[in-house]
């Protein structure tokens, strides 16, 4: 459905927010809840901000997020339940939402993990700034489950309105408090936050997220990527960071600068072993293709394989989905 790529384009988005457009869409969004309009409304860089402007607010009064953004939602979702049927309902949330799910989600999560950690850095602490975090409608972040109503009625519109134009948003009695949208996002081909070279997520104030294919990095980590050695990428004594640091210097390099010796040969190619404490081994069977290239070379790939691989056929057949004794291909390629 085309909205659904619209709405992905939503979760997406970064730069500036439209402040006119989120702020009407604000006042929208509580008229139809049946509340008054905000008295004030206060602009944050970031979601980190954001918090930090909702605990010093003054007579804001209470949240108001159940009657502006839970129930109106879940008054929806009964309504087209009802409408659709069971069957009816299922289909609609998996050509919707279903498809933007799962990485606003993951997303929207690794910032709240960021926002914690940035604000509170003694465990002590954790618990207040979760508390306003809870009060938070994700703006952007909800386009999943916006994007299921998307057309079919006007209750939600305010809410659509200001998830178009702005990041999160706290709404309370007398005040609301928006975050501007992110002005960096670098993700892999999975959704997931990645990026090499500085933050996968940042926001204008300097907020910023770190991540390497999903996995959350420190800023420094990344910085020392360029000046890797098979020597200090063996002394790395975290292993997830371990991994970080073979998957972007290269298995194959790895192999051949750290002097690593063959554990297995045969006709179908060369099985490598990498012992790594603390962590599994990494195995890989290194492979020619028989199709020359345009030049006349034959090319050579590195596959990664189980740890319990212990011949190179094992391994190349492994890739294959069979066993070694049933791998007996008639031509390689």
């Amino acid at each position: 459905m085309q909205h659904v790529n619209s709405w992905r384009d939503v979760a997406a988005a970064t730069g500036a927010a439209d402040r006119a457009a989120a702020e009407e869409g604000v006042r929208r969004a509580y008229r139809l809840a049946g509340l008054a309009e905000p008295e004030r409304i206060v602009w944050a860089e970031s979601p980190r901000a954001a918090v930090e402007a909702v605990e010093k607010l003054t007579d804001a009064g209470r949240s108001v997020r159940e009657e502006v953004r839970t129930r109106p939602w879940a008054e929806e979702r009964r309504r087209m339940y009802d409408e659709l049927g069971p069957a009816g309902w299922s289909a609609l949330w998996s050509a919707t939402g279903a498809q933007l799910w799962e990485t606003t989600a993951a997303l929207a999560e690794r910032i709240r993990s960021g926002v914690v950690a940035d604000l509170a850095p003694r465990p002590a602490e954790e618990g207040a700034v979760r508390l306003v975090l809870l009060d938070a409608v994700l703006g952007q972040h909800d386009a999943a489950w916006l994007a299921a109503f998307d057309g079919r009625g006007d209750r939600l519109t305010g809410l659509a309105e200001v998830a178009r134009s702005a990041g999160w948003w706290w709404p309370y009695e007398r005040a609301v408090v928006i975050s501007e949208r992110p002005v960096v996002l670098h993700r892999d081909e999975a959704g997931r936050l990645d990026h090499g070279e500085g933050p996968a997520l940042a926001y204008r104030d300097g907020f910023a997220l770190y991540a390497w294919r999903g996995m959350p990095v420190p800023a420094a980590f990344l910085a020392e990527l360029a000046s890797l050695t098979p020597q200090r990428i063996r002394e790395e004594e975290n292993a997830e960071l371990r991994r970080v640091m073979l998957e972007y210097y290269g298995y194959d390099r790895y192999l051949t600068e750290s002097g690593a010796e063959p554990v297995h040969r045969d006709e179908t190619g060369i099985l490598w072993r990498i012992a790594l404490d603390g962590d599994e081994d990494v195995v890989m069977v290194e492979v020619v293709n028989s199709t020359p290239e345009p030049d006349g070379t034959h090319r050579t790939y590195w596959l990664r394989v189980p740890p319990g691989t212990r011949t190179a056929r094992d391994g190349v057949a492994w890739t294959f989905g069979l066993e070694g004794a049933a791998y007996a291909p008639v031509r390689q390629t």
